[in-house]
């Protein structure tokens, strides 16, 4: 587990607060405890329990409708809670307005005043709390040099790029030291290039702050790359939380498995069981044998998940082999991604070339070993 970060907390406040004691002296920075968010009979939120450590960066990710904005909208006081708790530190705060919750927000458009210039627009909370000219003009220089853009006091955001306005929007959330960092969506209005390089300042900043980050994003790379945990939401509930290895190597439902990354998902039936290993007869009319947690009962219906980069492709020593036909390729440089029928299911591979690129239409053999995989028993959850 990455250092100063707490493991999600039971729905129930005593097992909620067991783990906080079993996690050391110090409090969250963030706690929920059984938020609620409902509009009218419209549940957007339910059961919602997580403590967050100070200093780590933790994303919710997830589709659009799921829920994870209108958490961190609740946090920042911008939505009312149903039902349930939010704390800061040690104190409540789902009572507390948001101009009392010592809180940075990064929106994605930004929300810079267009007729402030540069200083302006990152002093406008130092101003607000009534801190001293000569601070405030330190303080705005410091907030400047971290996100490398000094001496630009004086423009204004229509002669910055949307880089630069985004640089601007995070100097002007952290130049007063909140006790925490709200990114709702924030690089989705740049360009690939710019994304990267801002994913690498947003996270280099946090860990030089120490300041606790949420993150909101539908977008799977950003929550691998950035995150020390990521809480996986669907439907308006937590399907998972874990590191970013976590997550990917092991999703707990069908859902993660698909929407973190596209996994492939075989069918089949349980035809021999062996101990901590089985057969499996997949409905594609193959066979694999897979590595189990635990004794599989025969004629167990499970769904075997293999991710793209386990699937090997050509002649590789894995012990199951898998054949069929290339629908699609995708060229990558260094590796390739193919799409390859089994007869009837697709499954993607996305693998490093060693050779000749394969076309469409020609026969392909993809294999994973026994132990490069997860089992989803017949709900569609981790066999574990």
């Amino acid at each position: 587990m990455p250092e100063g970060v707490i493991p999600l907390q039971s729905s129930r406040p005593d097992a909620a607060g067991a783990e906080v004691s079993a996690a050391g002296a110090e409090r969250p920075a963030v706690e929920f405890r059984d938020v609620e968010i409902a509009y009218g009979k419209f549940v957007a939120v339910r059961d919602f329990s997580l403590s967050i450590a100070k200093g780590s960066f933790v994303t919710l990710l997830g589709p659009s409708g799921c829920g994870k904005t209108t958490i961190l909208r609740s946090l920042a006081g911008l939505v009312d809670i149903t039902r349930g708790q939010i704390s800061i530190g040690s104190r409540r705060v789902d009572d507390v307005p948001i101009y009392k919750r010592n809180i940075g927000l990064v929106f994605q458009n930004y929300a810079l005043f267009p007729h402030k210039t540069v200083f302006d627009n990152v002093a406008f909370g130092l101003k607000y709390r009534n801190v001293p000219k000569a601070d405030i003009k330190r303080k705005v220089g410091q907030a400047l040099d971290m996100v490398r853009l000094p001496g630009s006091e004086k423009k204004l955001p229509s002669q910055l790029s949307g880089g630069q306005q985004q640089r601007i929007a995070l100097a002007r959330a952290i130049v007063f030291e909140p006790e925490v960092l709200l990114l709702d969506e924030p690089l989705s209005a740049l360009d690939a290039n710019m994304r990267e390089e801002m994913r690498v300042e947003i996270k280099k900043i946090q860990r030089e702050t120490g300041i606790t980050a949420i993150f909101v994003t539908h977008d799977q790379e950003e929550a691998l790359s950035m995150s020390d945990r990521i809480v996986v939401m669907n439907a308006g509930s937590m399907e998972q939380i874990g590191t970013p290895q976590e997550v990917y190597e092991t999703p707990q439902t069908a859902f993660v498995a698909d929407f973190l990354g596209k996994a492939n998902m075989l069918a089949g039936t349980v035809s021999v069981a062996d101990g901590n290993s089985a057969t499996v007869d997949l409905a594609v009319g193959q066979t694999v044998k897979v590595a189990t947690p635990r004794p599989l009962g025969v004629g167990s219906a499970v769904t075997v998940v293999v991710r793209p980069q386990k699937l090997s492709v050509g002649p590789a020593a894995t012990t199951n082999r898998l054949s069929g036909r290339v629908v699609s390729t995708s060229y990558l440089g260094g590796s390739a991604i193919y799409e390859v029928d089994l007869g009837g299911t697709t499954v993607r591979s996305n693998t490093p070339i060693s050779g000749t690129v394969v076309r469409e239409g020609e026969a392909m053999e993809v294999g994973f070993d026994p132990a490069g995989c997860v089992l989803l028993d017949e709900s569609g959850r981790r066999i574990s």
